[in-house]
């Protein structure tokens, strides 16, 4: 069969070769090296085939096989290969014509069968290859959660996480190997999870419960969710300016002068499919950006160090440009070299920068906006309304 791909990666569950269909049965007998965790070759029988155990880190292995590249070879994945699994890492390798799959059932689907959950309305996250840190934009009761785990002791830390953010009252179904002999189920509360001893592989299934603080999903979030020297766009500012981002789908921002980096991590809770690089000169904030971005869950920023506009020269050309800080004509001048839709939002609140933005508009067009916002504050036993400087706003589309 010349067409046949070199490539097979077949999702094996805890019960072995049992729970495969006939071709992945068929790819195995017949395969000339089989690649894998130690713990997904145990349950085959050894029939004399060449085996090779997946090191640590991941990527050593994919220099591994990728030496075997033309040459038959049958990689093991857990359950869906394509569901927070190895297939998707492997399939981006390679040529469309190289690989086959055959998945096999996932955790969640298990779980959600195990439990009686819908699970068109769970949300199922891969929480073995990232923080656990990914979960705060979703605690807020109610919510129901499947979510694989790195190891056993990964249950205590999650249990501890939960607690800490509020939601330690959380009922929790812990999985371990899944339909295998070995299956076993335990229920808990968040904070009683470090109390049991958990093996790999193992998952967890929430229903989360408590008084901790839930993150609205609007933009413009209360300034306390960030930690700030100050520098910070503050929450009525930062509402309008990412209503000015207009973010959509798969779209890269860059946001220069990052300070909090409230922006770019607002920018990113929108939806999933965004990118943001932040770009900071300070190195202190630059620390304080990634600190904030993984305590909010979205530890995928990107931060640079380093001062505009000599610091975007290498960097991926954006779909938006937020500009809070650092502005300058050199600024403005390399900007406009970017390539023809990108759309800026520039806010400026001394008069130079005002000034400078007033000409560009003159120049380039697009729309400036001036907002002014006062709060109520006491005045001796009454109270009157105290002015927040003054924001002016452009924003253009080259």
């Amino acid at each position: 069969m010349a067409d046949t791909p070199w490539l097979t990666v077949i999702g094996l569950g805890e019960d072995g070769p049992d729970g495969l269909c006939k071709a992945s049965r068929d790819v195995l007998e017949s395969a000339e090296c089989i690649m894998g965790a130690a713990r997904h070759l145990s349950l085959l029988p050894d029939v004399g085939t060449e085996r090779i155990e997946w090191p640590v880190p991941y990527s050593d292995g994919v220099d591994l096989l990728m030496k075997r590249r033309g040459k038959p070879t049958v990689v093991l994945a857990s359950g869906d290969p394509f569901w927070f699994g190895a297939g998707s890492v492997l399939a981006k390798q390679l040529d469309r014509s190289e690989w086959r799959a055959f998945s096999g059932q996932s955790v969640f689907s298990l779980a959600a069968a195990r439990l009686g959950w819908p699970l068109e309305k769970t949300l199922c996250l891969g929480l073995h290859a990232t923080p656990l840190t990914a979960l705060r934009p979703h605690l807020t009761t109610g919510r129901r959660i499947i979510a694989t785990l790195r190891d056993g002791d990964a249950v205590a830390a999650l249990g501890t996480y939960l607690t800490d953010a509020g939601f330690g009252d959380t009922p929790c179904t812990v999985l371990e190997a899944l339909n295998g002999p070995r299956e076993q189920t335990t229920e808990a509360v968040a904070r009683d999870l470090g109390n049991g001893s958990f093996a790999h592989p193992v998952c967890i299934a929430l229903e989360i419960k408590g008084d901790g603080a839930v993150m609205p999903l609007a933009s413009g979030r209360a300034d306390d969710w960030f930690d700030s020297d100050g520098q910070i766009t503050k929450q009525p500012i930062r509402a309008l300016t990412l209503s000015a981002l207009a973010p959509r789908p798969f779209e890269h921002l860059w946001d220069i002068g990052g300070g909090s980096g409230s922006i770019g991590i607002e920018w990113l809770l929108t939806d999933p499919t965004l990118n943001a690089t932040a770009i900071e000169p300070r190195a202190d904030r630059a620390v304080r950006i990634r600190d904030n971005a993984d305590r909010l869950g979205v530890g995928r920023l990107t931060v640079v160090e380093g001062k505009a506009p000599d610091a975007l020269r290498d960097l991926t050309p954006p779909d938006v440009v937020f500009v809070g800080g650092g502005l300058s004509q050199e600024l403005i001048t390399f900007l406009e070299t970017l390539p023809k839709g990108t759309r800026i939002v520039a806010n400026a609140v001394t008069l130079e920068s005002e000034a400078l933005l007033t000409q560009t508009h003159a120049r380039l067009g697009g729309s400036l906006m001036r907002i002014e916002i006062a709060n109520a504050v006491p005045i001796g036993p009454k109270r009157g309304w105290r002015a927040s400087y003054p924001i002016t706003q452009w924003s253009v589309q080259l």
